[in-house]
């Protein structure tokens, strides 16, 4: 197997796919490569991938190479952290069976994972995946004992918009977010909800057409275009009241409030949405499984737990919900639309005249042509 272009480096896979060109070549360190940040980088339309990380260490079933090697892109795994000392931003190099090479020189060796190794360690993983749902809901059964005070009695911050009585839909750029969003694109337009995006859910919004009201988060990826719509900005600090993501906030010349809170930024947002009176929050593109989890880097669920069984009355998740409405169109259906659609033309060739002289030379010709 043979490949060359330029290389582009990038620690944090989310921010390479914004980064990257299309047909470079993305180095990145990132172990246990999730859904999310494979389909980033197949968006971005890159020609390889190369791993300094193990792309599937055998925790738990990540599905993430899968999605790459099913898209034809090649993915070299276990490089080795070290490369990043050797190449830089633009370096044009060589993949070359097994080895990396920059003007023919080996800088470094990996593993190129095939359909078939990908099946068959992903297969490991799921013979090991009671052993991580035992540590998973030890985590969070622990954790929630530590956590409940802080999650369910935590302050909320005073907002702008108005929520009280009112239907409130948080966007989180999940896995399938985009059919999920879909899904419910004719409820948003028919009863106008207030929109909350949490981090680059907003960038979710904006691409079909929409403006958050509310934008919420750690404010790490989320884009300068989402963050300057006009929406009131709430920065996720952390319970001591650092919130790293108002540097940035500062940096752009826009106006945030702090939400110091233990948890993740989606459960703190259903917190909100509840304890400000919203009638109804429905959820799109949330985590909710321990594999949404994992992949997020979280050994349990202990917040995520707490906040759901408090909200649980006034919350519908919406994940997954764009399966409900696929539907395979059958032939037959088809075949009938097709035969209804004929019937007015048939109808007019019947009454016009100029078409039934038409018609008529069209059979002539037809046998002739037959010999008939």
């Amino acid at each position: 197997m043979k490949l060359s272009g330029k290389v582009r480096l990038g620690k944090k896979t989310k921010w390479l796919s914004k980064e990257i060109k299309e047909g470079e070549i993305a180095l990145i360190d990132h172990r246990d490569i999730d859904q999310l940040a494979a389909q980033a980088l197949i968006e971005a339309k890159v020609s390889g991938i190369l791993n300094a990380n193990r792309s599937i260490s055998g925790k738990y079933p990540n599905l993430g190479p899968e999605k790459i090697v099913k898209a034809g892109i090649l993915l070299m795994d276990n490089i080795g952290e070290e490369i990043f000392e050797e190449l830089e931003n633009g370096d044009r190099i060589k993949i070359v069976g097994s080895k990396v090479l920059r003007n023919d020189e080996l800088i470094a060796e990996g593993e190129i994972l095939t359909k078939r190794k990908v099946e068959k360690r992903l297969k490991a993983t799921r013979d090991n995946l009671n052993v991580e749902l035992n540590k998973f809901v030890d985590n969070t059964l622990n954790y929630a004992k530590k956590e409940k005070n802080l999650i369910l009695g935590v302050s909320m911050p005073d907002i702008e918009t108005r929520l009280k009585e009112k239907d409130v839909l948080i966007v989180v750029r999940g896995k399938d977010y985009r059919e999920d969003l879909e899904a419910v694109i004719s409820y948003i337009r028919e009863v106008n909800p207030i929109l909350i995006a949490v981090d680059g859910g907003a960038d979710a919004l904006l691409e079909y057409g929409f403006k958050p009201d509310i934008i919420i988060g750690d404010m790490d990826s989320v884009s300068d275009r989402a963050l300057a719509c006009g929406a009131e900005l709430i920065v996720h600090a952390y319970p001591d009241g650092d919130a790293p993501g108002m540097n940035r906030i500062d940096e752009l010349g826009l106006k945030a409030k702090k939400f110091p809170a233990p948890g993740t930024s989606e459960d703190i947002t259903m917190l909100l949405a509840y304890e400000k009176g919203a009638e109804l929050i429905v959820a799109v593109g949330t985590h909710t499984t321990m594999i949404d989890f994992l992949e997020k880097g979280r050994p349990g669920m202990a917040s995520t737990f707490l906040v759901r069984v408090k909200v649980g009355s006034k919350l519908v998740d919406a994940k997954g919900v764009n399966k409900l409405y696929k539907s395979r169109i059958k032939p037959k259906y088809v075949a009938q639309v097709l035969l209804a659609s004929l019937i007015p033309i048939v109808v007019i060739v019947a009454v016009s005249t100029p078409l039934q002289q038409i018609m008529k030379l069209l059979i002539m010709q037809m046998r002739l042509n037959l010999g008939l």
